[in-house]
């Protein structure tokens, strides 16, 4: 009996444990993804897009194809490259984290030059003429999870260098966390966005009462506007965390002048109001200049991307159809 209860005992300290563990890899996994919110507003924002245009019944499959994608760019692809990096290579981390920033930086500016200075991309445009909607269907979600690697990449990078974890195990065990809860998050939230309108206007058909009909009518009325307003968020916080990024990376790499200018400002405006707003000017206004950072880095990466870049890849194509 005395050795039942050793046992016992034994196996109720392993569970303490476990638990203690589950615990530890709950909050970091909490705290790395809250350092990832701009990347993922962004993802969520983006995401809408590549189901306009097909029909309702298409939305939700389209959704599951991505988040899929997603799910396996984040656990297998990037996962394992995350744990290699902040094992054996962890100063590579800063120069990758800056490149996705830029990515970031460039994709925020590129949507403002767009809305101030219009153009259109023939490649683009001949991609939506294409008659079949299989084919169109496909590229489509091609083109997002190509998307969501680069975000994803991102999203784990960030993720990785906010976890104080002491052994591989824990690190592994968090980055799936966040990968997994992320992606949940995110597509869970597009499917509920792109639907809402269809809810809408279910209810605006078939509610009982007025005022469901009502509600119904608001929902497809407020849906545009919604998406809209998503634009502009997920622009906003692709400059912000792309800005953020850079001036952090600038710090760790020995430049650490402007990062220290914007501490100093922000603080500086924080404390020119009350204390009980003192934080929250603080925040807005370093976020902003953040902002303001990622947008000028971007203007200066579009000449890059358009006219160095974006040359090479149709000649890569015609390449392509030739062989």
């Amino acid at each position: 009996m005395s050795g039942l209860l050793a046992l016992l005992d034994d196996v109720a300290g392993i569970a303490k444990v476990a638990a203690a563990s589950v615990d530890d890899v709950a909050a970091a996994a909490g705290k790395a993804g809250a350092k990832t919110a701009g990347v993922i507003i962004d993802d969520a924002a983006v995401t809408p897009k590549y189901v306009q245009g097909f029909a309702p019944a298409r939305e939700l499959p389209i959704i599951w194809r991505i988040a899929r994608g997603s799910m396996f760019n984040k656990v297998i692809l990037l996962l394992p490259v995350a744990l290699l990096l902040a094992n054996f290579a962890p100063w590579l981390i800063t120069p990758l984290l800056m490149v996705g920033g830029s990515y970031l930086c460039f994709e925020g500016a590129e949507k403002i030059f767009h809305v101030l200075f219009p153009h259109g991309s023939h490649v683009i445009e001949e991609d939506m003429s294409v008659r079949d909607p299989g084919h169109l269907e496909e590229q489509k979600i091609k083109g997002a999870i190509k998307t969501d690697f680069i975000l994803s990449a991102e999203i784990m990078t960030i993720a990785l260098s906010a976890i104080e974890a002491p052994n591989v195990w824990m690190q592994a065990a968090t980055l799936a966390v966040v990968g997994v809860g992320v992606t949940v998050a995110v597509y869970g939230s597009v499917a509920l966005i792109v639907k809402m309108d269809d809810v809408g206007l279910y209810l605006a058909k078939n509610a009982p009462t007025p005022i469901g009909r009502g509600v119904g009518r608001g929902l497809v009325k407020a849906m545009p506007k919604v998406m809209k307003t998503l634009s502009v968020v997920g622009t906003a916080a692709m400059l912000w965390v792309g800005g953020s990024i850079m001036i952090h990376g600038l710090e760790v790499l020995g430049f650490g002048w402007l990062g220290h200018h914007i501490h100093d400002w922000a603080y500086a405006a924080g404390h020119a109001v009350s204390d009980q707003w003192a934080g929250a000017v603080e925040w807005i206004s370093k976020a902003a200049m953040d902002g303001v950072f990622g947008l000028a880095w971007g203007f200066v990466l579009i000449p890059l991307a358009t006219k160095v870049i974006a040359p090479l890849r149709p000649k890569k194509a015609e390449q392509t159809a030739d062989h």
